[in-house]
C-alpha cells in the first residue's frame, strides 16, 4: 500500500524565491503578473507603467505585452504566475526577472535560461524582444541590472 501524496505544498515549494529588492525589477515583475493572469491588455498594468514611465511608456508596455505573448505562444511548459499581492516569486517568474535583468550584459546566458524555462531549443527571437524590453526600461530611466 501506498501512502498518498500531500495535496497541499508549502509555500516555500511553490514559491521558492523572495520578491526583488530591486523597484524597477518589482515594476517589471508586477507587469509580468498583471498580463499573464489578466491577459495582454490589462489596464492596471497600463496605468502601473503610465505611472512609472511618464509620457513614454508605450514603448516598454508594448514590449513587454510581446515578450508575454511570445513566452505564451512559444512555451512548451506551463510557467506558473503568483498572484499580485504575493511577496514571493515562482521559479518561472524568477527566471523572467532574471533574464531581463541579464540580457544587456549576457545574453548567452539569458537564451540558456529562457531555453531551459521554455523547454525549446532555440530563443533567438524572444531573447531579441527581452532585450529590448530591457532597453526600454533603461531608456525610461529604471534599469533591471
Amino acid at each position: 500500500m501506498t501512502t498518498a501524496q500531500p495535496l497541499l505544498h508549502s509555500l516555500s515549494e511553490m514559491l521558492p524565491h523572495g520578491w526583488p529588492s530591486h523597484e524597477d525589477r518589482l515594476l517589471l515583475l508586477y507587469g509580468i503578473r498583471r498580463t499573464g493572469a489578466n491577459g495582454l491588455h490589462d489596464a492596471a498594468a497600463a496605468h502601473a507603467y503610465m505611472t512609472a514611465f511618464g509620457r513614454e511608456f508605450r514603448r516598454p508596455l508594448l514590449l513587454l505585452r510581446a515578450l508575454m505573448a511570445e513566452v505564451s505562444k512559444t512555451s512548451a511548459n506551463p510557467i506558473q504566475i503568483a498572484p499580485c499581492c504575493c511577496p514571493r516569486m515562482t521559479a518561472g517568474e524568477a527566471a523572467l526577472v532574471d533574464v531581463l535583468g541579464s540580457v544587456e550584459a549576457q545574453p548567452e546566458r539569458a537564451e540558456l535560461l529562457l531555453r531551459d524555462l521554455l523547454g525549446v531549443r532555440h530563443a533567438g527571437g524572444l531573447v531579441a524582444t527581452a532585450h529590448l524590453l530591457a532597453l526600454a526600461f533603461r531608456d525610461g530611466g529604471r534599469r533591471l541590472d
